[in-house]
């Protein structure tokens, strides 16, 4: 009886289902909303922009990968290029992984405005592509609002990692909320964007700060952008305490030695700052709190007063007492097991636990351990791609005390850098001489870029520099220096 009444049902689920999609077909979908994408661009972006009321539909232009010659794509990796690739008429670039039209690896935009319409139906179409890698606008007329956009929807693209907007300045400078703490983008590049000092400071912040880093972004390329000195300073600080950014591009920003020597510094051991030193004592209390040895991600400035005022929910006394209380037990663990312990501060933590015991079962059950799981995402406990903790680098191991001074190792994530055509002169290069011989064989750059700078080819200390890169870069083992200057240092 019971098998019979299955069949029956699932017959009717079938005929549900024929119904439906017969239903479909006779009324295709009226708006943006209804209409189910198919993960074929072309024929997807018709529909929607027809949908969208679009008068004039670009033109969906596939190109498998065989079919792409060197210099089509010369303009996307082009290091010397001024001018992009532009279309004479308005259309789509889409590159195939294979003849399947579903197999959309990346979508170009040359030369025409993306507008607040084109936002939408790309941001429509855009999830539904499964192995889209790479999105890449140049000279597009992005506005702050239409790149705020298409970043709500970049998460959606679960395999996207490559995201090129270049020719594109914006007065806001908001090139830097592709690099927030969220963003999944691996590669980012930013050429001929006008950039400038503004434009540096907020991507200095976003590459990382004593509360926040970007744990995402393996190569950023700002080149052409007129960062100068000051912007460089910005992007400098920023690498103080950022540990995924393995290629950096700074090639022709009118950067000088004061700008260069700063970069140079932060690849060798560097004192800690007093907010650095500040914010690597909270993180060591909120480890200790936590009764793990696991390292913590950089939290927020205020992660320690938030924890307590949820922990407690008590008067600000009681607070107050709590901080009191952690310090002691901060300053306890410093001076060691072989110090006997304070009778005093005995007595009262004694007291403190029988005030505690004295608290109403109810009220102790509604108040959450100090390190609950609520409690560790405030901290921005964090695990990488492979399930491992993200470590800060503030609680770095390394951390020595020098004269008075707590000594940072220094940036050896960093493992590229180019400053081809900016203002350096042997004085700066003095100062990257020294950091290579700081961080040693087998650690650090492995790639310097330097040609077409303010120093001759002969230079002492580029010769140097050559000596000491011939070891690191893997590429470029057989020979110290080429015939156009483009060696290991070029």
């Amino acid at each position: 009886m019971k098998k019979k009444e299955r069949v029956q049902r699932e017959k009717s689920e079938k005929g549900v289902e024929g119904i439906t999609s017969k239903t479909a077909e006779r009324c295709p979908a009226q708006s943006i909303e209804e209409y189910q994408c198919t993960g074929n661009l072309e024929a997807d972006f018709h529909e929607v922009s027809a949908l969208l009321g679009l008068s004039e539909i670009p033109t969906v232009t596939p190109r498998s990968s065989a079919a792409l010659s060197p210099s089509m794509e010369k303009g996307i990796s082009g290091e010397n290029q001024t001018h992009g690739p532009w279309c004479s008429k308005r259309q789509l670039l889409v590159d195939l992984e294979t003849e399947d039209p579903r197999s959309a690896k990346a979508v170009k935009v040359f030369g025409w405005k993306v507008d607040e319409t084109m936002t939408k139906a790309l941001n429509k179409i855009l999830p539904s592509l499964n192995n889209l890698q790479t999105l890449h606008f140049w000279q597009a007329d992005l506005t702050t609002h239409t790149l705020l956009s298409l970043k709500a929807t970049l998460p959606l693209c679960y395999n996207l990692r490559t995201v090129v907007l270049e020719g594109n300045p914006m007065a806001e400078h908001s090139y830097h909320l592709l690099m927030s703490e969220d963003s999944n983008i691996a590669h980012l590049s930013l050429r001929h964007n006008q950039i400038g000092e503004e434009g540096a400071r907020l991507i200095g912040s976003a590459l990382s700060t004593t509360q926040s880093a970007n744990k995402s972004l393996a190569s950023l390329n700002l080149a052409f952008n007129s960062i100068g000195d000051a912007g460089a300073k910005h992007i400098a600080q920023g690498l103080r305490l950022n540990r995924s950014l393995l290629c950096l591009s700074l090639a022709n920003n009118h950067i000088g030695d004061a700008g260069a020597a700063l970069l140079a510094e932060i690849l060798s051991p560097f004192p800690l700052t007093h907010e650095e030193v500040v914010e690597r004592r909270k993180l060591k209390i909120q480890r200790d709190q936590s009764g793990t040895d696991q390292a913590l991600s950089i939290p927020s400035s205020s992660s320690v007063e938030q924890i307590v005022s949820k922990a407690t929910k008590t008067s600000s006394k009681k607070k107050v007492h709590i901080v009191h209380c952690l310090q002691d037990k901060s300053s306890a663990s410093q001076t060691g097991s072989g110090k006997k312990e304070d009778p005093k501060m005995a007595k009262k933590m004694s007291d403190t636990k029988v005030q505690r015991n004295r608290q109403k079962p109810e009220t102790r059950d509604r108040q959450p351990p100090v390190m609950e799981t609520e409690d560790k995402n405030n901290l921005g406990l964090n695990k990488s791609a492979d399930g491992g903790e993200i470590v800060s680098s503030l609680l770095d191991p390394g951390v020595q005390h020098v004269g008075g001074k707590m000594i940072m190792p220094g940036n050896t994530a960093l493992t590229s850098l180019n400053l081809t055509g900016n203002r350096l002169t042997e004085r700066s290069l003095e100062c990257f001489c020294s950091s290579l011989q700081a961080q040693g064989d087998g650690a650090g750059l492995m790639h310097l870029c330097l040609n077409r700078n303010c120093f001759p080819p002969d230079c002492k200390t580029f010769l140097k520099i050559q000596e000491l890169m011939v070891f690191r870069d893997p590429l470029n083992k057989s020979s110290t220096t080429q015939a156009d200057g483009q060696g290991l240092v070029e």
